[in-house]
């Protein structure tokens, strides 16, 4: 009987982030990917949500390695805070020079580099990670050099899609090795697929990434007495070469904007991924001189980003570009779920300021990395798979993926949905759900600091109805009132309704008594405080705010 393999999924199923998974025999394991999601405004104050790392730091010195598939930040933005997180840890982590290049900057920033031993991976390339032989395969994507990564276990060949597309015209002219998934298929065969579920419920196929070329070129030449401002992911590298193209075409300068937009392609061109001479690309400090007729702008902030840089220009506090009627404005991407309502103002702040905004609604100007329900078939007829975990995506795409696997003929006991925190256990059986970890979302601000839910809802409950505070002093010795109580809100009513306040306080001061007549404390006392006002508060204006009391008493004589 062959050794079990275990799979511990930590994050991406069940959202579009976080991605995070372990697969591990009995003594080793080995991490694949490690994301991140970003706070949104539900959210308030939350710069990053995580994974939970504590099975990771619980299981550290088991831990052989990192496999990096790809450069987005759902799969390598939560290292340096694994990193951070478990400071015992030292990490071999293995990828492609593009990916490798920004998790070097990541670790930097943090000064990790030291706990980091980075490994280039090329197409095609062997290594053995821990206890597994693992193979390297080119996957097309949204970003440069993603992996397909073919493990080699006790249990079979495990086969890990990372997020993918079939694009047969790709810019970079990389193709995901379809030929190689075939081979591995008929030997010695694939026991279990895990594949990028993101478009699993949309029918048909993703259209090529260099017909979006072409549409740009044409937006270039409708605008082409205009400055041409152009939003885009900054690690879309193929699609900041295509914008580049329409712009050379006009003879015009490339400028970059935002910091991960300058990093990223300076990157690029080092590795010789992007392609624009020296003579036509200036950072944006630099492009004061140049003609704007004569520029093209790529930007980030094509989501709509908290103070990112277009986000700036919309709200025409950009230190570098002032918006007019002179400009247009391409927005060449889709609207993230969750983002509509940040674009949408972003947008129309642009607008206000005289700008010609052109978006994917509009026209053709974005496709997706992520391969449609014709895409997915193809791979499955391909890989030909025992067995079959769908990941990356939301409930609803696992569920479809899951759904489309056994339309095309998997045995129902073959297909297993799995969510953040499920272990699932491969034996010469099959698969099963073999335990469970955490996979609860962890919080952290702008500076690191860890939240929990209970400070979030207050937040929330704060951000839709204010607050309202109760202040007093008592002589517990005494049992009376010494000072207030005294109602102060934020948020709640307007500051000309005293009335309001003033009843609040005839409340609060009725529960004090009472519960100091009562020889109550001073948790009872807020407690009481807090139930009198709160009550009032919604019988007045029907709204619940955040009721805080701040009962103190005075110290007993000597």
């Amino acid at each position: 009987m062959a050794e079990p393999v275990r799979i511990t999924f930590l994050g991406g199923l069940g959202d579009i982030g976080r991605n995070c998974a372990v697969l591990e025999t009995d003594e080793r394991m080995v991490i694949l990917d490690c994301g991140q999601m970003f706070g949104d405004e539900t959210q308030p104050g939350v710069e990053s949500i995580l994974p939970d790392f504590s099975f990771l730091a619980e299981n550290a010195h088991r831990i052989e390695g990192c496999i990096v598939t790809h450069a987005h930040e759902d799969h390598i933005g939560g290292l340096a805070w694994l990193l951070a997180e478990v400071p015992e840890l030292h990490l071999d982590f293995y990828g492609t020079p593009f990916t490798l290049g920004l998790v070097r900057h990541k670790l930097g920033e943090r000064n990790l580099q030291s706990r980091a031993t980075l490994h280039t991976i090329d197409d095609g390339d062997t290594r053995k990670i821990g206890p597994f032989d693992c193979e390297f395969l080119p996957v097309t994507h949204s970003t440069p050099s993603g992996l397909i990564t073919a493990f080699s276990t006790p249990q079979g060949i495990i086969l890990h899609s990372s997020d993918f597309k079939l694009d047969h015209t790709p810019v970079d002219g990389r193709i995901t090795d379809l030929t190689r998934i075939g081979a591995l298929a008929n030997n010695p065969g694939i026991r279990l697929l895990l594949a990028d579920s993101t478009n699993a419920s949309s029918p048909g196929q993703s259209s090529s990434e260099s017909e979006v070329g072409v549409v740009l070129r044409r937006v270039f030449h409708e605008h082409r007495d205009q400055r041409i401002i152009v939003g885009a992911f900054a690690s879309h590298i193929h699609r900041v070469q295509q914008i580049a193209d329409a712009a050379l075409e006009q003879d015009r300068t490339v400028v970059t904007l935002g910091r991960s937009m300058k990093r990223n392609v300076a990157l690029a061109r080092d590795l010789g991924l992007l392609s624009i001479p020296d003579s036509h690309i200036v950072d944006i400090a630099d492009a004061d001189e140049l003609d704007p007729v004569k520029t093209c702008i790529i930007s980030t902030g094509s989501q709509g980003e908290f103070r990112s840089a277009l986000t700036l220009m919309a709200e025409a506090d950009s230190r570098w570009v002032t918006i007019g009627p002179r400009d247009t404005v391409v927005f060449s991407s889709h609207p993230i779920p969750g983002n509509e309502a940040a674009v949408a103002r972003v947008r129309s702040g642009l607008a206000r300021q005289g700008a010609t905004i052109v978006h994917s609604g509009q026209v053709d100007i974005h496709t997706t990395g992520h391969g449609k329900e014709g895409e997915l078939m193809t791979l499955h007829a391909v890989a030909q798979p025992d067995l079959f975990i769908p990941v990356h995506g939301e409930y609803e795409h696992l569920v479809a993926h899951a759904a489309l696997a056994r339309r095309l003929g998997m045995d129902e006991n073959h297909v297993l949905l799995a969510l953040d925190g499920d272990q699932i256990l491969l034996t010469d059986d099959g698969m099963s759900k073999d335990g469970q970890v955490s996979g609860e979302y962890i919080y952290r601000d702008g500076r690191g600091a860890r939240l929990d839910e209970r400070t979030l809802d207050e937040r929330r409950l704060m951000g839709r109805a204010g607050f309202v505070a109760v202040i007093a002093e008592v002589d517990l010795g005494r049992r009376e009132i010494v000072f207030g109580p005294v109602v102060e809100s934020r948020g709640w009513a307007a500051t000309d309704r005293g009335d309001l306040q003033r009843a609040a306080e005839d409340r609060a001061r009725e529960a004090l008594v009472r519960v100091l007549a009562e020889r109550g404390d001073l948790r009872d006392l807020e407690r009481a405080a807090r139930r009198a006002v709160g009550g009032f508060v919604s019988e007045a204006t029907a709204r619940r705010p955040v009721i805080v009391p701040i009962i103190r008493s005075m110290p007993l004589d000597d």
